[in-house]
């Protein structure tokens, strides 16, 4: 018996026997739209470029709070180091300095009015956080 083999553009399934161009997941006929496959690549690429630009500026926003939140730690160790025979009033500014042994003090002196070896002037917050001036 000899096959006869249908037309291309008739969708018919060999192995059931059947025509089944409605169940196709692609286009069967000369007159459906052109199926094309869409570009990710260039919204792939801007949205790599915008999660890069996003983690960076976080990234120097925590690195520069961080860098803060350190140089404020090291003030008030140092501060708190120093000897002093006063109770710091919060809003006042102090002065620290430092003695010819290395010993740091805090003073209610302002750096024009002595000669003593000046580190900075500080202020004391609400929060009890010793501040540069």
């Amino acid at each position: 018996m000899i096959k006869k083999k249908k037309p291309d553009n008739v969708v018919f399934n060999e192995d059931t026997q059947r025509y089944d161009a409605a169940i196709k997941p692609y286009a069967t006929s000369v007159g459906a739209p052109k199926i094309t496959t869409t570009d990710t690549i260039a919204w792939k690429n801007r949205s790599i470029h915008k999660i890069n630009h996003k983690v960076e500026t976080k990234y120097l926003e925590l690195k520069s709070a961080y860098e803060k939140l350190m140089q404020e730690f090291e003030y008030n160790k140092l501060i708190f180091e120093a000897t002093f025979s006063f109770e710091p009033i919060i809003g006042q500014v102090y002065h620290l300095y430092k003695r010819d042994n290395n010993e740091t003090f805090l003073s209610i002196i302002a750096p024009e009015e002595c000669n003593f070896n000046a580190l900075g002037s500080f202020y004391l917050n609400a929060e009890q956080i010793w501040e540069k001036v």
